[in-house]
């Protein structure tokens, strides 16, 4: 008996109903364990991976059932010793992708959960935080560019509140007698009130040098007003409160002090890597949230805040396909 055509066309090779090429289509929200190398440790993770490919406008779509199976060999793969980094293991997924699926060009996302152990501020109990590792790269047929960064979580006390607090104080000081001089002395010495914003901040690095995860984590919290921690005893609690209000930060702050954090703190970073910095942050007096980002080569950041040159800023997408 002759096989019915439907079952032996392939489907996704045929012309759509509508020839417009899209810029991504692939699968999200796959769900893996993965093995990351740190030094001569290794630490399994749950990780979320998104992986999608440019589609032709003569092509009705991808394969997605095959994605899943190319993740499980490419993870097998890593744990054998080709890749023992999150941003590694995107690559190689990516690289995979365009050999056996024949794409143009292949981008992976990456994002694992990774428990950081460290102390509390004040008394010292060690204590684990939650942050995410991300690894994203993209693949053609000439060549691959990764990127590395991470997610971590802050506060941010809000400077606008803060100052319009401190001005209704000093007008009660004044009318209660106190004079100039201790008016200003006196703001100086107590934190002022200000309605408190907790924040997610991002830090991408795109370079062959070895950047440490755990520096990325440092430079986004460093960004913010304050650190937050999972444990908090009452001295730790008031470390963390007075410390975010006499550190007041914008989200656009947030995100300018983690660039300059970073070219500070890892200068051997070439005039051609790439580097993004994400700053969202909940609002607790607004029905929104706020968010800034800033993205670019590390040659177009220094030119900025050494001559101040402006205007070009590459995006992620652009720096990966160059």
């Amino acid at each position: 008996m002759a096989e019915l055509p439907h079952l032996v066309d392939d489907m996704q090779a045929s012309a759509p109903p509508v020839e417009l090429a899209l810029s991504r289509a692939g699968v999200t929200g796959v769900h893996k364990a993965i093995k990351i190398r740190r030094g001569d440790a290794e630490t399994m993770m749950a990780a979320d991976v998104e992986c999608t490919v440019d589609l032709g406008r003569e092509q009705k779509g991808v394969h997605m059932s095959r994605f899943p199976e190319l993740f499980d060999e490419a993870i097998d793969e890593a744990v054998f010793g080709e890749a023992g980094i999150v941003e590694e293991l995107a690559e190689l997924i990516a690289r995979r992708i365009v050999e056996r699926q024949g794409a143009l060009r292949a981008e992976v996302r990456i994002t694992a959960r990774w428990p950081m152990r460290r102390t509390t501020p004040v008394t010292g109990l060690p204590t684990q935080e939650m942050v995410s590792l991300i690894g994203i790269a993209a693949a053609t047929a000439q060549g691959s560019r990764h990127v590395v960064g991470v997610e971590a979580t802050g506060i941010n006390a809000c400077p606008c509140a803060q100052g319009l607090v401190a001005g209704r104080a000093a007008e009660r000081l004044q009318e209660a007698g106190f004079d100039t001089g201790d008016i200003e002395r006196i703001l100086q010495l107590v934190p002022i009130a200000t309605h408190n914003q907790r924040g997610r901040g991002t830090l991408l690095v795109g370079t062959k040098q070895h950047v440490d995860a755990e520096t990325l984590v440092q430079l986004v919290e460093a960004s913010m007003s304050a650190p937050v921690f999972e444990l908090l005893k009452r001295p730790d609690e008031l470390f963390v409160v007075e410390h975010a209000h006499l550190q007041p930060r914008f989200v656009e702050d947030s995100v300018r002090v983690a660039l300059k954090g970073l070219l500070d703190r890892v200068p051997g970073l070439d005039d051609g890597d790439f580097v993004l910095s994400r700053q969202v942050n909940l609002e607790t007096i607004h029905d929104h949230d706020v968010l800034a980002e800033r993205w670019g080569t590390v040659g177009e950041l220094r030119g900025e805040l050494e001559r101040g040159d402006g205007g070009r800023q590459t995006t992620l997408a652009a720096w990966l396909t160059a």
